[in-house]
């Protein structure tokens, strides 16, 4: 019997679904019949994404909320469990880096200023761990649901210039599996725990490092496409089906994989 790809009727929480990647995410899960919990610290970019969400009839709530802040996260999961009954499905998208937390190609890794390194580590990491431990546990209660996680090219190797990003991507990608096993040792097969390492995608956090103001392209683009074997960019629309994959049941016996979304560059030695 074939395995289905339906996430019609799931219950989906997406943090950082106020930005790019969580945006589109939630909007392709809407499209797909799916029940979106929208979750993002920004109240204006939130609002912005209910009202696309629901602008066609798609079922979707907004909560304002810090990945950070657990108390939060457990209000949410409460009303939304009020509300749907059920938590189906968590993306844990909330993240990125900052611009003080790139480093200048001139700058020295011993004068970055340690709040920052702080900031994207936290950020990054125990904005991954805490919805998990908060929505998780309705889904261990339950015993059935799916945790995404986002990784990155720096799980696989270096990346000049993002020092704290590159640190809590690879421990998150470490945590995916660690949380996978947990889950289906405790509680059963039905849970599973995956991530995605999305290649390079231009957005908003990165797009000064890749594009110069005339539109051309920087020198490290550059480097980026030379180890692409696709030789572009990503387009943000090439995450959704896999995402929606890993959700599925189609991937019922998929648990603590990293899955690379990237052209080949983590395959690509260069040569």
């Amino acid at each position: 019997m074939n395995k289905s790809f339906s996430i019609a009727g799931k219950v989906a929480v997406i943090t950082g679904a106020g930005g790019v990647i969580g945006g589109n995410i939630a909007k392709h899960f809407i499209a797909q019949g799916a029940k979106v919990v929208a979750i993002d610290i920004r109240r204006k970019q939130l609002d912005a994404c209910i009202g696309e969400l629901t602008a066609n009839g798609g079922e979707a709530i907004g909560f304002v909320g810090n990945v950070l802040d657990v108390e939060s996260l457990k209000k949410a999961a409460a009303q939304i469990v009020e509300k749907w009954g059920r938590i189906d499905i968590l993306l844990n998208i909330a993240g990125g880096n900052t611009p003080d937390g790139t480093l200048a190609p001139d700058a020295d890794f011993f004068d970055m200023p340690v709040a920052e390194w702080e900031k994207v580590t936290t950020l990054n990491m125990n904005g991954t761990v805490y919805p998990s431990m908060v929505f998780g546990k309705v889904m261990a209660q339950q015993k059935s649901g799916s945790i995404i996680n986002v990784s990155s090219m720096a799980a696989y190797s270096a990346i000049t210039r993002v020092p704290g990003y590159s640190a809590a991507k690879s421990a998150v990608a470490n945590f995916t599996q660690w949380l996978a096993t947990e889950m289906a040792l405790k509680y059963g097969d039905r849970i599973r725990v995956n991530a995605i390492a999305p290649g390079f995608f231009i957005g908003d956090q990165n797009r000064a490092v890749l594009i110069n103001p005339d539109g051309s392209l920087t020198e490290r683009s550059i480097k980026v496409l030379a180890k692409t074997p696709m030789k572009r960019f990503g387009d943000i629309t090439e995450l959704d089906s896999a995402v929606q994959f890993l959700c599925s049941d189609a991937a019922s016996f998929i648990t603590g994989a990293l899955l690379p979304i990237d052209g080949g560059f983590s395959a690509f030695s260069g040569v």
